[in-house]
């Protein structure tokens, strides 16, 4: 469970909005991430539960509702593997990522939820935790308090950037602006067959290991 919530922390879409977040001119930076990270943990949190909840109970009233949980859980993480093969097949534009006009105090905590909502579905790190964890049987109180600790450890890196840029400052600043320009500006990005083909190969073991669940 915490190899694949680490799995799951990198996740470009929340780091690079809490980076711009934080490059923003303005006169409460951090409190404002720090709405933003409060909204991305309220949604894993949310989320996550109902989709263990749910899954929890098809495991107990479907017969083999275990079986076809795990199934799903590793299927959808092979098309999301098989899908990330098929892009880097070829070169495509990267669209800037850049925070919306009316970002504000107030609105940070919403703009968390909606930013970390529409990237779970490529979360498949979170699917396959909690197919583990209703077949490990856990009792649904320990499975939510494991899933709160999920995703703590998935906004840790967002956590960490805010920790450092309250320690060193305009250190952070510099090298955060770098790591901007490296993930979160418009670019070219060329195909790469070597990450296709690992990409590939990854997806269909992890495609064989849902077909004999």
């Amino acid at each position: 469970m915490a190899g694949l919530a680490f799995l799951d922390a990198f996740n470009p879409a929340t780091i690079v909005a809490v980076t711009l977040i934080l490059l923003l001119p303005g006169t409460r930076p951090v409190a404002t991430a720090c709405l933003f990270v409060i909204g991305a943990y309220l949604t894993v949190l949310a989320l996550g539960g109902v989709v263990y909840l749910a899954a929890d109970a098809a495991a107990d009233l479907v017969a083999g509702g275990l079986v076809w949980l795990r199934r799903i859980a590793f299927g959808i993480a092979a098309v999301v593997l098989l899908w990330s093969a098929a892009r880097r097949l070829r070169s495509y534009r990267r669209q800037a990522i850049a925070l919306p006009g009316w970002l504000s105090g107030w609105t940070a905590l919403p703009l968390g939820i909606v930013v970390t909502g529409a990237d779970l579905p490529n979360a498949f790190p979170y699917f396959i935790a909690i197919e583990r964890l209703v077949s490990a049987g856990v009792p649904t109180g320990a499975g939510m308090l494991i899933l709160a600790g999920y995703a703590v450890v998935y906004c840790l890196p967002c956590l960490l950037l805010i920790g450092a840029w309250l320690a060193w400052g305009e250190r952070v600043h510099r090298r955060l602006d770098r790591l901007y320009h490296r993930f979160g500006t418009a670019r070219e990005v060329p195909r790469s067959l070597s990450a296709a083909a690992g990409l590939a190969a990854l997806s269909l073991t992890v495609a064989s290991v849902a077909i004999t669940a």
